[in-house]
């Protein structure tokens, strides 16, 4: 049953939001929770879902990516026709690169015919969520349906940076909306929509037929949400919508599109919380990724208080090779091979791998990208107009220090 899926990932967009975390790096393979990138968690559910054979799209500054996948996701039997294989944007059928989402499969279509599955799964590489797609694609054989589309219930007020599905009183898909001002409700719940989660199953025949159609539209913006699914309600073909089941074993769903730098950092320290809103240590629900071996963090000067040299963590997510020599970390995240030297403090802020964050230095509210050395005695985040004049601030007031940034 799972060889009759064939599975896409969508790994090639520009993040453009995101910047300044991928000026170097497509938006999945930006890092996360100290030692994951965005892309892991999708990889991971579609291994924990017994989906096993699974095409990353890539495009747009894809070395990082292409090299996590290469040393930490070539865990599969290709013996027993497993893969997870990167696809990088080829021109195959004309002069463009990818075009659009429907686009980057219509490029890639060889693939498709050489395969011959039942169904066709497509998935955005860059959310935050767990979900079995096996649950998804038995509801899809159920029912029938030429696509299946799963949606989140959503807050009406988010709706604005969300696609947006809207459906009748029996739960048929009868419209899209990208991005609306004025959302659909969903009905009787008229402050909740349904949010797309960028999660599409085909049949094949159907999504052949499709793309040849919309790779022949000189108006398309060729795209699933914007042109596809509104070809298909006009031809009466049958769309349906999976409501979203969480894996996270926890009261409210969580999904989380990290598009933005705000949101990013938010979900972020969303780990750090008591109780983490999204729990990274379910053993029934691994997620996966690719380590370098470091030796064990380790704290020093744990006790000298009357100086205030104390190697002190609270609240905080510390991975290997970190070494808080006599600083304060607390409510932050340190990615592999930080360390924090005497004197200093680091509040609610993300230190990417390699940050070496200087004596009496204080940090709050910051993202630092991967290999800074913050100088001795230098403060981000307190002065934000200050701020400004060298880095990145967000409109919520998150600093973020570019990787590789020489501070003087």
């Amino acid at each position: 049953m799972m060889r009759r899926v064939l599975t896409f990932i969508m790994a090639g967009g520009k993040g453009e939001r995101l910047l300044p975390l991928t000026k170097d790096r497509t938006k999945p393979a930006v890092p996360f929770g100290g030692i994951y990138r965005i892309i892991d968690f999708t990889l991971s559910n579609c291994v924990n879902s017994g989906l096993r054979r699974v095409y990353v799209l890539t495009q747009y500054k894809s070395a990082s990516l292409q090299r996590h996948i290469r040393l930490g996701w070539n865990i599969l039997a290709s013996e027993l026709g497993e893969f997870i294989e990167l696809l990088p944007a080829q021109q195959r059928v004309g002069d463009s690169w990818y075009l659009g989402t429907a686009d980057a499969i219509f490029q890639n279509f060889y693939t498709i015919e050489a395969d011959q599955p039942d169904e066709v799964l497509i998935l955005a590489g860059d959310h935050l969520y767990k979900m079995n797609y096996y649950s998804m694609i038995d509801f899809h054989r159920e029912v029938e349906a030429d696509l299946t589309v799963s949606v989140v219930e959503t807050d009406k007020d988010k709706a604005g940076q969300l696609g947006v599905i809207e459906v009748d009183s029996l739960g048929r898909v009868i419209g899209f909306q990208e991005k609306p001002q004025k959302p659909k409700t969903i009905p009787h719940h008229p402050d909740k929509v349904y949010a797309s989660m960028g999660i599409y199953v085909f049949k094949r025949q159907v999504l052949e037929e499709l793309l040849i159609a919309d790779a022949h539209s000189p108006h398309s913006n060729h795209d699933f949400g914007k042109d596809i699914i509104p070809q298909m309600l006009k031809r009466n073909l049958k769309v349906a919508v999976y409501n979203f089941i969480d894996e996270n074993k926890k009261e409210a769903k969580y999904w989380r599109d990290i598009g933005t730098i705000d949101a990013y950092f938010e979900s972020n320290m969303d780990l750090v919380q008591v109780d983490p809103v999204f729990n990274l240590y379910d053993k029934d629900w691994p997620i996966r990724t690719y380590q370098e071996q470091y030796p064990p963090a380790k704290t020093v000067f744990s006790g000298d208080e009357v100086t205030g040299r104390v190697g002190l963590v609270l609240d905080s997510i510390i991975c290997g090779g970190c070494i808080v020599s006599g600083g304060r970390v607390q409510r932050s995240i340190l990615s592999p091979n930080v360390r924090i030297n005497s004197y200093s403090q680091v509040y609610d802020s993300i230190l990417m791998e390699g940050v070496n964050v200087g004596r009496y230095a204080k940090i709050k509210r910051a993202i630092i990208d991967k290999d800074v050395a913050i100088p001795q005695g230098m403060v981000i985040g307190y002065d934000l107009e200050e701020d400004r004049k060298k880095f990145y601030v967000s409109d919520a007031g998150v600093v973020v220090v570019a990787k590789g940034t020489e501070i003087k």
